[in-house]
């Protein structure tokens, strides 16, 4: 199969779908790979590192919509990609369609065979190819609220760690998954008073596990949480419903009851955000103030650190993209329930049903579109 790496367009991201290595493994298995001029130079990959191992470079994303089957992106096709996406071409990348109705509408009107990386799971009902981004996501989360706390970026003026007789800042953490757990692991590294907000005791079970008297579990039936939002210094919402739009945990009345300068990460923005005051920012421009609260809501927060992105992200993908070339997108999907989960948008037809729920289409079963 002819595989098309375009150059990513959204502002500030610099990641891309495939490493040289990758490329390697698939013209190992037969195919051709294309990747735009450059595509991977923010990440530290060479055009001659691709063209090493048997890439072709081509001048334009134009191109490469043009003549590839599978287009293999990190973020959601922009309105200029859309335009180009050709009816029977697959795109696999991430998509977060529940929070992107244009978005939906250009993948529906192009036929195209969509495949979101956030909602592919595993025999466990996790999701493997969303996990290493919101790893990364929620280890950025501490590392970029810490920053908004200082006084020159208008926060309170606060360290996180404390200082000797100086107690440490407060941090509470929406969500006890995988980004909740890496935002722990930074929080607590940096010495901060962390509490962790789950609704599952067995979750935060675990976490008690990991982290011992580091952290301090809170489950979300039996807390105020209007009172632990509004004594937090800083505030992370790592809450995810798989391909949904996320729940609006923090509303703005709670915004008001916090400190003056607090900082509040939003890593669910992908989805909608968890915060009622959440609106998508960019690594440009990426914070703005709300009722003297600090809000940080880039929506591709892993775009800022886009070499340790990019090889995370394609340890997880790269086997199921090899399954889809190998075996065409029927058969791999096919044989294999969880990559099928993955599949959102199907020759006109909406396959997730929390995309097709909260826009209104009719749903198609994923094993039922992929025999049309």
């Amino acid at each position: 199969m002819k595989i098309g790496v375009p150059k990513e367009i959204k502002p500030q991201e610099h990641r891309i779908g495939l490493t040289p290595e990758s490329v390697k493994t698939l013209i190992s298995e037969g195919h051709e790979v294309i990747v735009e001029n450059n595509g991977g130079f923010e990440a530290g990959f060479e055009n001659e590192q691709y063209t090493s191992v048997g890439a072709k470079i081509a001048n334009s994303a134009a191109d490469i919509f043009n003549d590839a089957e599978i287009i293999v992106k990190v973020k959601e096709p922009q309105k200029v990609e859309v335009d180009m996406i050709r009816e029977n071409q697959i795109v696999y990348t991430y998509l977060h369609l529940a929070a992107a109705k244009e978005l939906t509408e250009g993948l529906i009107k192009s036929k195209s065979i969509n495949i979101a990386y956030e909602t592919v799971t595993d025999d466990n009902g996790r999701l493997p190819l969303l996990a290493p981004m919101s790893a990364v996501a929620g280890r950025m989360s501490v590392q970029a609220g810490a920053h908004c706390l200082e006084k020159n970026q208008k926060g309170r003026g606060l360290l996180l760690g404390g200082a000797p007789g100086v107690a440490p800042g407060k941090v509470v953490i929406l969500g006890g998954g995988v980004v909740g757990e890496n935002a722990a692991v930074i929080a607590t590294g940096m010495q901060a008073q962390v509490h962790i907000v789950d609704k599952s005791e067995a979750r935060l079970k675990q976490l008690v596990e990991m982290f011992g008297d580091k952290i301090i579990p809170e489950q979300s039936d039996k807390i105020d949480l209007n009172k632990l939002v509004s004594e937090a210094d800083l505030l992370v919402g790592g809450v995810l419903i798989p391909g949904a739009e996320a729940p609006k945990l923090v509303t703005r009345d709670m915004i008001k009851l916090m400190k003056r300068g607090s900082v509040i990460v939003d890593v669910a923005i992908d989805q909608g955000g968890c915060v009622e005051t959440s609106k998508p920012t960019t690594h440009g421009e990426p914070t703005y103030i709300v009722d003297d609260v600090v809000h940080y809501c880039v929506a591709n927060m892993p775009g800022g650190v886009p070499r340790t992105s990019t090889l995370a992200l394609n340890n997880a993908t790269l086997p199921f993209l090899v399954k889809l070339a190998n075996k065409g997108y029927q058969k791999a999907l096919g044989e294999d329930k969880n990559f099928l989960a993955g599949l959102n948008v199907h020759k006109g037809h909406v396959t997730y049903k929390a995309v097709a729920d909260v826009f209104g289409h009719d749903y198609v079963a994923p094993d039922e579109a992929i025999k049309i």
